[in-house]
């Protein structure tokens, strides 16, 4: 077992310096007093900004659609990062896993290779991290499928993408507005118009 890394803290903010070559994966549960919700990208610590109402509505909404209609050995959880390699652990606004992938409450991060399928909802200050930058990630490290998640005129808009396994990128399989409806990674409906809804 290696000894803990030191880590240098800037005095402005007093976040912990990157020591050379960027932080690891590893560093993300080893870090003091990381904001909720940090993220490695490319060695790089990612803090999230303030979510919007939508935002916080689509991911809620999302896992409890999932939830109620996934099979029994799949299980639909929110805001759990993926340890894609060394370099890179991104957290998905909303995850489908297999439920023998859970290995108990104090769990961090779920393998590439158990993520069924990953969700991000578009939020204006990570647009190209959530439209170009993850997902290209993602389908390098073989998950199968990817949902991007938008606002458009106040309505929700949910893109469905594809892995090609020959090309590891993904292909667009539909745009869906007012309903989506998909048959991988299991049968999926789910009423797009009900996001906005109290009960």
């Amino acid at each position: 077992m290696s000894a803990a890394r030191e880590y240098e803290l800037d005095s402005e903010y007093r976040w912990p310096r990157p020591p050379v070559g960027g932080w690891t994966a590893d560093d993300l549960d080893r870090l003091p007093n990381l904001p909720p919700h940090t993220e490695l990208i490319d060695g790089s610590l990612v803090f999230m900004s303030p979510q919007t109402r939508f935002h916080s509505r689509a991911i809620h909404f999302l896992v409890s659609e999932l939830t109620r209609q996934a099979p029994e050995h799949l299980e639909a959880i929110g805001e759990m990062t993926v340890k894609l390699d060394p370099r890179n652990r991104p957290e998905p606004d909303v995850l489908v896993v297999p439920v023998e992938a859970d290995t108990g409450f104090q769990q961090t991060w779920f393998k590439p290779e158990d993520v069924l399928l990953a969700v991000e909802v578009v939020s204006v200050e990570s647009a190209d991290r959530d439209r170009e930058v993850k997902p290209r990630k993602y389908a390098r490290a073989g998950v199968q499928h990817f949902w991007r998640v938008e606002l458009s005129d106040g309505q929700p808009v949910v893109y469905v993408f594809e892995l090609d396994p020959a090309t590891k990128a993904y292909n667009p399989i539909g745009t869906f507005h007012k309903e989506l409806k998909v048959d991988l990674p299991f049968p999926i409906e789910i009423d797009l118009s009900a996001m906005d809804r109290r009960r």
